[in-house]
């Protein structure tokens, strides 16, 4: 064999295989199970949470073209009155959760708290909420425990966020009402017929 036939059989020999190859990676498709897809808006928002799904701006379409916005949804709003004295670590809207940073009321105290706030609905209901706080404790050589607690603090957070996201709709109801010259049953064309 001459050199340029051995070249020429090298390189069908390399197309060959690349295309062999390149077959070969992609696999066969497995379409997903449907019980590995979770149906529920609160499963959802959990796998999304596992996942480490990023934020997401605005929000979803919810048929015929209603957007549910951060700004618009008085149980987040209320959340985030209620805990603006803390700083805050993740802000999810997307995900539905809101989880503070470490928090001591006193500069030296070796215990802090985190909150955590999941929303499970945007309806203003006691069970649209699930709150946790966490506790910290640290001792003098910078060695920390933490918990989950089970105290008032739970059940004080989730009347307050309630009773402000209360607060929040009854005032915008307001507003919006003074702001639509049609409110009392009159519009332009029913006046003068």
């Amino acid at each position: 064999m001459t050199s340029k036939n051995i070249t020429t059989s090298f390189i069908k020999f390399f197309f060959i295989f690349s295309i062999i190859l390149i077959l070969q990676s992609c696999g066969t498709f497995n379409p997903p199970d449907v019980k590995d897809s979770p149906i529920n808006d609160a499963d959802m928002r959990k796998r999304n949470i596992e996942e480490g799904r990023g934020i997401t701006l605005g929000g979803k379409k919810r048929g015929s073209g209603n957007f549910d916005f951060a700004t618009s949804n008085e149980m987040w709003r209320a959340a985030l009155e209620i805990l603006d004295f803390v700083p805050l670590s993740t802000a999810d809207y997307g995900g539905g959760v809101i989880i503070t940073d470490w928090y001591s009321d006193n500069l030296n105290s070796n215990e802090s708290i985190k909150i955590m706030i999941n929303f499970l609905s945007n309806e203003i209901r006691a069970d649209g909420l699930n709150i946790k706080v966490y506790k910290k404790i640290c001792n003098q050589s910078s060695n920390c425990n933490t918990q989950l607690i089970k105290s008032s603090i739970n059940n004080d957070i989730k009347l307050a966020v309630l009773k402000k996201a209360a607060q929040i709709k009854k005032q915008d109801g307001k507003s919006r009402a003074k702001d639509n010259p049609y409110t009392g049953g009159t519009s332009p064309t029913s006046k003068g017929e």
